[in-house]
Parts: structure tokens; C-alpha cells; sequence
């Protein structure tokens, strides 16, 4: 009888080892319930827009290093036509910016000033496109999270306040509790990604913006040099 009830012992655990399953990602996304499919659409769209502008970004920083100075000789040759028609073959917002300022010569250099900013104002506000999404998403996400951690709470109460019995059972806390770490831990992801997509594309326009006034500064010099 001895004997039985040890062997009883040591196999006990090797059952309970082999019925216990390995929790993966998709498992804890379950748990998480319907706030889970919210934060995933802002996962996907924060990943979508952060792509799309970055592309963008570095299109608008690629430049021809030749363009200012066959811009600098066409106008000193007379070739206005020529000049405009380069600008529009170069698509990015350096060659808009200069297009307008050349269809201004020859009046005082305040309006070509004026011309020429409201362009890189269109085309700075072009390039923040979506970035106000972003800044969103990194700061409403993890309060989503925090949002599923209080509906948690609130589940695992519920759950509680129906057991009569007056023991408190393992699995009347275990739904609540998944879904409050959960949903925290996934708002705080999201959030964390968002965050620093969203200052690089930052930090990607004020590159831009720079670049932008120095070629403005140097198409003014341009037209201030003596022939």
C-alpha cells in the first residue's frame, strides 16, 4: 500500500507538467479582449504612416547638387523659360519653392520673399502630414491599455462577487487579471513605438526645413549678386 501511494506521488507531477500548455503571443492577445483589436489597428497604422512619411522625408531631402548653380546660369543668361521648366522637371519642394520665385522676378524682393515662404509653408505643412496621428496614438494608447487594466479589475470583482461559496477559486481571477496585464502591457508597446516614430519624422522635418531656408537664403543671394 506504501509502495502504490508513492508511486501515486511521483507521477503526479509528470501529468500535470504534460497537461500544462506554453502561453505564446497570440494567447495573451486573446486574453486581452476587444480593446486588444483597437490597439492592434493603431499598431498597424502607427508602422503604415511612419513608413509612408519616411519615404517622403527622404525624398524631399534628396537633391541635385548641380540645380542651384544651373538655376544661378540660366538667370544670368536670360533664360527664364529654361530655368522654370527645370524647376518642374525636379520634383521635390526646393524646385516649387525656387519656380515661385522665379515667376516673381522683377518685382521688389520683399514679394519674392513672401512668394517663396508661403510655397515652403505648403510644402512643410505636406510633409507634417499625419504626423498629429501619431503624436495621438503614442499618447492614447497606453491609456487604452490602462482603460483594459481597469475593465480587468473590474471583471475579476464581478467574477468574485458571484462565487457564494466563500473561497475565492484560482479561475475567477485569472480572466480579469490576463486582461488587465495585458492590455497595459500592449497600450505601453504601441505607445513606446509611436513615440519614437513619431520624434524621428520630427527630427526628419526639421532637416527638411532647414535645407529649405538655406537654398531660399542662397536663390536670394542669387538675384542680389551683381551681374
Amino acid at each position: 500500500m506504501l509502495i502504490l501511494l508513492q508511486a501515486n506521488l511521483v507521477e503526479e507531477p509528470v501529468v500535470t507538467a504534460t497537461t500544462t500548455g506554453k502561453m505564446n503571443l497570440w494567447t495573451m492577445a486573446t486574453y486581452g479582449g476587444p480593446i486588444m483589436i483597437i490597439l492592434a489597428i493603431m499598431l498597424v497604422f502607427a508602422i503604415y504612416m511612419f513608413i509612408e512619411r519616411l519615404i517622403t522625408l527622404k525624398q524631399a531631402l534628396e537633391e541635385d547638387k548641380s540645380f542651384m548653380n544651373r538655376i544661378r546660369d540660366y538667370i544670368y543668361d536670360g533664360k527664364i523659360d529654361a530655368a522654370q521648366k527645370l524647376c518642374r522637371e525636379t520634383n521635390n519642394p526646393i524646385a516649387r519653392m525656387v519656380e515661385k520665385g522665379i515667376s516673381r522676378l522683377g518685382r521688389p524682393m520683399n514679394d519674392v520673399l513672401i512668394a517663396i515662404e508661403n510655397v515652403g509653408n505648403l510644402e512643410i505643412a505636406n510633409l507634417e502630414k499625419g504626423l498629429v496621428i501619431m503624436a495621438s496614438i503614442s499618447g492614447g494608447a497606453p491609456m487604452l491599455g490602462f482603460l483594459g487594466t481597469v475593465t480587468g479589475m473590474v471583471t475579476t470583482f464581478y467574477n468574485m462577487s458571484l462565487n457564494n461559496t466563500g473561497t475565492i477559486q484560482l479561475a475567477d481571477l485569472s480572466q480579469g487579471m490576463y486582461q488587465a496585464m495585458v492590455t497595459t502591457i500592449a497600450g505601453l508597446i504601441v505607445g513606446i513605438i509611436a513615440y519614437f516614430g513619431y520624434n524621428y519624422l520630427v527630427s526628419r522635418v526639421d532637416s527638411v526645413v532647414r535645407k529649405l531656408e538655406a537654398r531660399t537664403m542662397e536663390f536670394l543671394d542669387l538675384l542680389n549678386e551683381p551681374a
